[in-house]
């Protein structure tokens, strides 16, 4: 069998122009960089990645602490089976308890125990503090504000 030969360019057509693609691209390496630096330290802080503080969160702020699984999937930055295994690994820390619905034996919940609350409190500090320093202490109020208008357009709020 004859080898390929090795390709050097590939035209795909259409393409951003140079501003879009750099502004674009800036987003999304800005949001890896920042969310990757977040979970690192989260990790070293508290053994608790971004994912899970995420997770943890939700379940914070629902009522009784307490969520469907899939109102978890679709809160956090997880697919449901992604969700399913970030329960599991928290549920074997004891961070956080996987139980049945009363309403429908066929949903599961996770409820935030009170070993995930006490994680949780001691990480948000930390998180907050990793916000602050690596987003949000370089803009001014104002650009904040102008940004958070960029962001209610994104997300198609009126």
């Amino acid at each position: 069998m004859k080898p390929s030969p090795s390709l050097s360019f590939v035209d795909l057509g259409e393409e951003l122009a140079p501003l879009q693609a750099a502004t674009w691209n800036g987003l999304l390496m800005t949001h890896a960089t920042i969310t990757r630096q977040l979970d690192a330290m989260l990790r070293a802080s508290h053994q608790l990645g971004l994912s899970a503080y995420a997770v943890l969160l939700r379940l914070a702020r629902a009522p009784a602490c307490r969520l469907r699984m899939t109102e978890l999937a679709a809160a956090a930055p997880l697919t449901l089976s992604g969700i399913s295994r970030m329960v599991g690994r928290l549920e074997r820390d004891g961070l956080v308890r996987r139980e049945g619905s009363a309403e429908d034996g066929r949903v599961a919940c996770a409820t935030l125990t009170s070993d995930g609350a006490k994680r949780l409190r001691a990480a948000h500090q930390t998180y907050l503090d990793g916000v602050r320093r690596l987003f949000l202490a370089h803009f001014s109020e104002q650009e904040l504000e102008t940004l958070d208008g960029y962001w209610l357009r994104l997300s198609g709020a009126p």
